[in-house]
């Protein structure tokens, strides 16, 4: 059963496993371009991801408010504090210490 996000609803588990995989990267690597975030995913995923795939997805995540995109002389995605907390959730919950409602044990 997921549990939300205490501050927007949005829990990691009601996402697909790109979205996750976008906001992970984004977690690990900082501020990134679109080219690069497709790079990362086409090496990690045995059958490549289409790069329409990755901007529609960072599309999804802006639309939740889980990404920004900056455009200055070339276009940035970046993590939100929202998806900050989601993946803190989320990694909680994968360590075990969260129980079901979300709450610490």
């Amino acid at each position: 059963m997921s549990s939300p996000n205490e501050n927007n609803g949005i829990s990691l588990a009601d996402l697909s496993a790109t979205h996750r995989d976008l906001l992970w990267v984004l977690s690990q690597t900082g501020p990134r371009e679109s080219g690069p975030l497709h790079h990362t995913l086409t090496d990690y995923y045995t059958g490549g991801i289409d790069q329409t795939r990755v901007c529609d997805t960072l599309k999804d995540l802006i639309e939740l408010d889980l990404v920004t995109k900056q455009t200055h002389d070339t276009t940035e995605y970046r993590l939100t504090e929202s998806a900050r907390h989601a993946l803190s959730a989320r990694q909680a919950w994968q360590a075990g210490t969260r129980n079901t409602a979300g709450e610490h044990e």
